[in-house]
C-alpha cells in the first residue's frame, strides 16, 4: 500500500523537520505533494482550485481521506485499523487531503472515502501534516504489536 500526503502550501523550517522525523520512519512507501495557487482569488474560487491541484496529483483509483475539522475524529487504534481494513484489503494507494487555509469544497469532501478530523481545535495547515504522518507512523507501530501507541 502506497501513501501520499497531497497538501497545499509548501512546508519549510521546524514544521517540515518535524514531518520528515516521522516519514522517514514509515515503512509504506510515502510521498508529500506540495502544491500551490499563486493567484489571488476569492476564497470559494480559490477553494475550488485548491481542490482541483490537490485531486490531480494523486494517484488514479486511491482511497481519499480528507482532513477536515467537519470530519471524524479517530483515535489512534481507530485510524490504525482503517489502515489495517484498507491494507487487507489490498488497497494499492491512499491519498491524505490537506487543503489550505479555507478547507475543502463541499464536492471534494462528498468524493472522499473518509473525511478525518484531528478534532475541534483549529491546527496550523504546516504543522497537520507532521501530526499525519506521526500518526501513520504511530499506527504502523499499533500493528507491528509495538507499545509505542501506549506513550
Amino acid at each position: 500500500m502506497k501513501l501520499t500526503i497531497a497538501c497545499i502550501g509548501r512546508n519549510r523550517g521546524p514544521e517540515r523537520d518535524l514531518y520528515d522525523h516521522y516519514a522517514e520512519r514509515i515503512r509504506w512507501p510515502l510521498a508529500l505533494i506540495e502544491r500551490e495557487e499563486k493567484r489571488k482569488l476569492p476564497a470559494p474560487q480559490l477553494m475550488q482550485r485548491e481542490g482541483e491541484l490537490l485531486l490531480a496529483a494523486i494517484p488514479s483509483g486511491a482511497v481519499l481521506v480528507a482532513l477536515d475539522r467537519r470530519g471524524k475524529v479517530l483515535d489512534s487504534q481507530g485510524f490504525a485499523d482503517r489502515l489495517a481494513r484498507w491494507r487487507d484489503n489490498s488497497v494499492s494507494d491512499v491519498a491524505f487531503l490537506i487543503g489550505g487555509a479555507d478547507g475543502h469544497t463541499e464536492p471534494l469532501l462528498k468524493k472522499a472515502d473518509l473525511v478525518l478530523s484531528f478534532g475541534t481545535m483549529t491546527w496550523p495547515h504546516l504543522l497537520a501534516r507532521a501530526m499525519l504522518a506521526e500518526q501513520i507512523y504511530r499506527a504502523q507501530q499499533v500493528l507491528a504489536g509495538h507499545p509505542y501507541h501506549r506513550a
